[in-house]
């Protein structure tokens, strides 16, 4: 697998690509100081994914008491951020993609001095945003079927440079993650990427009617053999949910992140099942429809 570095066409975002890690970067401000972040980004990148294979055998393996001893930069995100959940089934790589991103974002804010920035990991993305300055997110109600559903507002006073989108990858949509849950999407904003990233799949695993007729779950293991769930069952189709199958669920999950909200593990989210829509958090920027 080698590095790919490339401008996208529109000569302004970054796109950089090493096997399963795919960004897009993108920074604002004076021409000088973009191209420097941009030099910076590069320069780490290709070391990323080699650091994290090294540690991939303890990052795949469920946490438990004993805080697992990892040295790379990322890994030591992924477990932090995946630590306040140890008491139910969950691995570093709950946190990947956001510790990702928030670990190239670090590399390109060294010593620069930018209005905004980003890096998109998929959908995970950790962002910078100077005083007078905001940015404009793009929110997706339905992972099997992206569209903006709506737009959240990001300024510099909010406590929140992390955001992540967690749900449920039914099998051939090309998800890259599996729930235990069924929310369509669970948008979670945080302190940082790689906390936001756990969150939302904390949240979105609680997003759930257990035991109901229409869920359909299966061994993470048979779709995907390189799972870090193995044999444990996700959720791979929903069918017909009345009204308040819907509520109940979407509850569950609420709960959930208003547990975390006063925890001080997310500042706000987006919970969303079948077109409808909950949110969580006072320090949740105003959603407004696409």
């Amino acid at each position: 697998m080698s590095v790919q570095i490339a401008r996208l066409p529109d000569g302004r975002r970054l796109h950089l690509n090493h096997g399963p890690i795919d960004l897009i970067v993108e920074a604002f401000g004076a021409p000088d100081e973009i191209g420097a972040a941009y030099r910076q980004a590069v320069a780490g990148f290709s070391d990323v994914l080699p650091t994290l294979v090294r540690e991939l055998k303890v990052l795949r393996a469920a946490l438990q008491d004993a805080c697992p001893r990892v040295t790379g930069p990322v890994a030591r995100r992924m477990v932090r951020a995946c630590w306040p959940y140890r008491d139910s089934f969950i691995t570093p790589m709950a946190a990947v993609a956001g510790s990702v991103a928030d670990h190239m974002l670090q590399l390109m804010l060294a010593g620069r001095t930018l209005d905004r920035a980003y890096v998109n990991d998929g959908g995970d993305i950790a962002f910078h945003v100077a005083p007078g300055h905001k940015l404009t997110c793009g929110l997706v109600a339905d992972l099997a079927a992206p569209a903006v559903d709506g737009t959240l507002a990001l300024t510099a006073d909010m406590p929140v440079r992390g955001l992540a989108t967690s749900g449920r990858a039914t099998k051939g949509s090309g998800g890259r993650s599996f729930s235990f849950g069924i929310a369509d999407t669970v948008t979670v904003l945080a302190a940082d990427g790689a906390t936001a990233d756990a969150a939302a799949t904390v949240i979105a695993n609680a997003v759930d009617l257990p035991g109901h007729v229409a869920v359909v779950r299966g061994p993470a293991s048979e779709i995907d053999p390189d799972s870090d769930l193995g044999a444990r069952p996700v959720t791979l189709e929903v069918g017909e949910l009345s009204d308040s199958d819907v509520d109940i669920a979407l509850a569950a999950g609420v709960a959930r992140a208003e547990t975390l909200g006063r925890a001080g593990l997310i500042h706000g989210a987006v919970l969303v099942l079948r077109q409808r829509f909950a949110t969580v958090g006072t320090a949740l920027p105003r959603l407004a429809a696409a």
